[in-house]
């Protein structure tokens, strides 16, 4: 899609809300809470950005955005460079964040800017009438986002912690743990550390790990694989070596294989591709410990192979 910046709201400090709208003022493609989309920048830059704003919305995308200098380039181009009436290429919505809608109660926490997907979140659960508790947990008060605008006055009254204010104190996820209602599923949205807390709290409190949800919004340097392995591609029946060091999609590239990717670091899920055979030595942040496991798909972007031999449905 390419979609006109209609306006750029200040959210917090380095903070911007990006609203998007269709150019003819056309309805835009449905998402659901949790989505994110793919936003095409100049020089070849694509990065991707979750949609805060109510799914129910059909007239507008919203995404909030914080500056980061030490980043790979993405925000501070957006915030330097973009201006409202801009034409951006937007891609279609994604979901790797999906609310789980059955009935249970909703435990919703963003740090920093991963508050933004919890917003899109409390609006559906409130749709749908589950049982939600919202937690924003900033470094800084001027790190906080008013959420009132972007709940339109009618979302949970969320519950703040600010590290500076608190001496310093991190945000007690043990304790949500704790005190959340069986069969519960709980949501997590920040920096990585937070994400890992969030992980070892569920796990040493034996929190079932399919009411476990994160979604990170930037990766760890991934390390490339140890291992050289056959590829093969099933459709086609063309074959490749994948050397040690290289991915998947290095060498279809080299080959002049178009195939979709996004973000390259394992956290979109657009290169999500069905294994026919093989073993891969996975490295995404997207599937969970079980379907690792069932070794049915990988992420070609950063996987690799244990096996001497992959087959891929490709």
């Amino acid at each position: 899609m390419t979609l006109r910046l209609a306006a750029i709201h200040y959210g917090a400090h380095e903070m911007n809300i990006y609203e998007l709208r269709h150019p003819e003022d056309k309805p835009l493609a449905p998402f659901t809470a949790g989505s994110h989309v793919d936003v095409h920048l100049s020089d070849g830059m694509l990065r991707q950005y979750s949609l805060m704003n109510d799914p129910a919305e059909q007239h507008r995308y919203l995404l909030g955005i914080k500056l980061d200098r030490q980043g790979r380039g993405g925000s501070a181009h957006i915030h330097d460079k973009l201006r409202v009436g801009d034409l951006i290429r937007i891609g279609a919505p994604r979901n790797n964040f999906a609310l789980e809608e059955g009935g249970a109660p909703v435990i919703l926490i963003g740090g920093g800017i991963g508050i933004t997907p919890m917003i899109a979140m409390a609006h559906r659960a409130r749709a749908v009438g589950l049982d939600l508790q919202f937690h924003q947990v900033v470094r800084t008060r001027e790190d906080l986002l008013d959420l009132d605008p972007w709940l339109a006055g009618a979302g949970p009254i969320a519950n703040i912690h600010i590290d500076a204010e608190e001496g310093g104190r991190l945000f007690d996820l043990r304790a949500v743990f704790q005190q959340a209602p069986i069969g519960a599923h709980l949501y997590c949205c920040g920096p990585a550390p937070m994400l890992d807390a969030f992980v070892k709290a569920a796990e040493d409190l034996g929190w079932p790990a399919d009411q476990v949800h994160i979604e990170h919004f930037s990766a760890a340097p991934i390390a490339p694989s140890n291992k050289g392995f056959d590829l093969l591609l099933a459709k086609s029946g063309r074959s490749f070596c994948v050397q040690k060091g290289e991915t998947i999609v290095d060498v279809l590239r080299e080959a002049g294989i178009d195939v979709e990717v996004s973000c390259e670091q394992g956290i979109c899920g657009a290169c999500e591709t069905r294994i026919v055979s093989g073993v891969a030595d996975h490295k995404d942040m997207i599937l969970s410990d079980a379907e690792k496991a069932a070794g049915q798909t990988m992420m070609i972007c950063c996987s690799g192979a244990l096996s001497d031999t992959l087959i891929l449905d490709l």
